[in-house]
Formats: structure tokens, C-alpha cells, sequence
């Protein structure tokens, strides 16, 4: 079992910026593959970026140049650098983390972005 949390989440203004992590239970030195997703009400679950072990990070096109993904294995933490903060980047930030046995999830942490 891996457990996840997330942090960093909160109430920004329109341009502004912020830092989620996402501290798992275990060695994620072996995860295939960690992500963010992001949930608005009504909406589907949607991916914001992944990074896949020894890969190249991936992100949404509505995030691109914006966020940036990064994964500190030591610290069994996965962060999301989201800058440049839009209204419409408001919703549920979910991280995720694939083995080779199943994906896992956090609890998600909200965000918000007043225009």
C-alpha cells in the first residue's frame, strides 16, 4: 500500500503562484509513473502533468509554460509548480503515483483562483 498527501493548496489571486507536494508512503524510486490531476465540479478527473521514472514530463496544452513537474526521490515527494495561476485553474488537484500493481491516490488538495 502507498499512502499519499497532498499539500499546498489554498486561495490565490489571478497571476500568482503555488506549490503542491505530494509526500508518499513509501520509496517512489520504483513508481512508474507520478501525476497530477485536477477535478472542477461537474467536470471528469483530467491530467495537469505526469513524470515517469527516468522519462520526460508531460503536461495538459491548457498548462504548458505555466506548471512545472518535478519528483525528488529521496524525499518520496512529487511537487507541482503552478505559476501564472489562471481562474479556470481552479479545482481539486489529485496526485497520483502508478506501480507495476496499481495506481494510487491522495485525498486531493483544493485550489483556488480569484479573478
Amino acid at each position: 500500500q502507498v499512502q499519499l498527501v497532498e499539500s499546498g493548496g489554498g486561495l490565490v489571486q489571478a497571476g500568482g503562484s503555488l506549490r503542491l507536494s505530494c509526500a508518499a508512503s513509501t520509496s517512489i524510486s520504483r513508481a512508474l509513473n507520478m501525476g497530477w490531476y485536477r477535478q472542477a465540479p461537474g467536470n471528469q478527473r483530467d491530467l495537469v502533468a505526469a513524470i515517469p521514472t527516468g522519462g520526460t514530463p508531460n503536461y495538459a496544452d491548457s498548462v504548458k509554460g505555466r506548471f512545472t513537474i518535478s519528483r525528488d526521490n529521496t524525499r518520496n515527494t512529487v511537487y507541482l509548480q503552478m505559476n501564472s495561476l489562471k481562474p479556470e485553474d481552479t479545482a481539486v488537484y489529485y496526485c497520483s503515483v502508478r506501480t507495476i500493481v496499481r495506481t494510487y491516490w491522495g485525498q486531493g488538495t483544493q485550489v483556488t483562483v480569484s479573478s
